[in-house]
């Protein structure tokens, strides 16, 4: 099979090379076995045929186990048992043994069950392969499209010759277009011509590239200014919590005052002890409220440092685009001239 392959290989180079003086050949290659795994539907197959392959498993495995039970049975009863016994416990075990050997033949032999199932499993994905691949050789002006997979030994291949992506795009997009509205599929139609003119062309895979790292570094740095604004919020609602709070403990304080002295009326013997505790109320009081000052002032530098250091990586990711903008303008007018 692979010299008919080599053969065939020969044959079609020579019949056109009458023609590469003309125009250049194209020849492009795909890897089945790399489309066939990064198919959904085919996957999803695969894994249920790989379920009923280690049910047969299970159930060859349970009829050695009868089997070595049958054995070690007869071979500790053996001195007790007639020769007829023995005999036809022997052609018992022989025959189920020739049965498990026809099971595990008939589910993993070279032509048996699994073998046929995974090849049906795969000639519809096939059938839509070979489509793809004709489509893709028609609208791309292929030459020749080989299968990496098959008996045709390919000693070496340059990776931009694999069109294996480009046949994996088209099933994907046979699959969504059943599903989308009118917009949605004008939208994919698009999005389908910018990636056929990117495979076309692999400088503009470069310049779709580098603007997709550009996309990436604004939406980040939106988001980096998105959260300043937030901390710079949650800092002045804290700040604005913090005052109210103040406020409440000292109007709490006052109010507290009118109570000691109404109870240093009633009870003369205890008027030292009501000042003394008026004095000393006072101070407890504005020892916590010192505290959550220091508190705040700490918070307040701390946040004012993250902010200063937040500001600062902005500014060198600011500073890091424009160089990459420049590099790009650079290159860009290199190529130009």
């Amino acid at each position: 099979m692979r010299k008919q392959f080599l053969f065939i290989f020969s044959a079609l180079i020579v019949a056109y090379a009458s023609q590469a003086q003309t125009r250049t050949t194209r020849i492009g290659y795909i890897d089945m076995e790399y489309i066939l795994e990064n198919v959904s539907d085919y996957k999803e197959a695969k894994a249920q045929l790989e379920l009923k392959a280690q049910k047969w498993k299970q159930d060859i495995e349970a009829k050695k186990l009868d089997i070595s039970k049958l054995k070690d049975g007869l071979k500790a009863e053996r001195a007790l048992l007639t020769k007829e016994l023995i005999d036809e416990r022997e052609t018992e075990i022989k025959f189920q043994e020739d049965e498990m050997l026809t099971y595990q033949e008939k589910q993993f032999g070279a032509n048996g069950n699994l073998i046929h199932q995974k090849a049906a499993l795969a000639k519809p994905i096939q059938d839509q392969v070979f489509t793809a691949v004709q489509d893709i050789a028609e609208a791309k002006n292929y030459d020749f499209v080989f299968d990496k997979s098959s008996d045709l030994t390919m000693l070496f291949s340059n990776k931009k010759f694999d069109i294996s992506d480009q046949v994996i795009r088209v099933l994907n997009r046979t699959d969504k277009r059943e599903q989308l509205t009118k917009k949605q599929l004008k939208d994919q139609e698009a999005k389908e011509s910018i990636e056929n003119a990117i495979d076309e062309n692999p400088a503009m895979a470069d310049r779709q590239k580098a603007l997709d790292e550009k996309r990436a570094a604004r939406e980040k740095l939106i988001e980096d200014r998105r959260l300043e604004q937030e901390a710079k919020k949650k800092e002045y609602d804290d700040r604005r919590k913090a005052i109210a709070a103040e406020r409440e403990a000292k109007k709490n304080g006052t109010v507290s005052e009118p109570a000691k002295t109404e109870a240093a009326k009633t009870d003369a013997t205890k008027t030292e002890a009501a000042k003394t505790d008026a004095t000393a109320k006072p101070e407890a009081t504005a020892t916590p409220a010192v505290d959550k000052a220091a508190e705040r002032q700490k918070l307040y530098e701390e946040r004012k440092k993250e902010l200063e250091e937040r500001r600062k990586k902005i500014l060198e990711e600011r500073e890091a685009a424009k160089k990459a903008k420049e590099a790009d303008a650079q290159k860009s007018n290199t190529t130009n001239n």
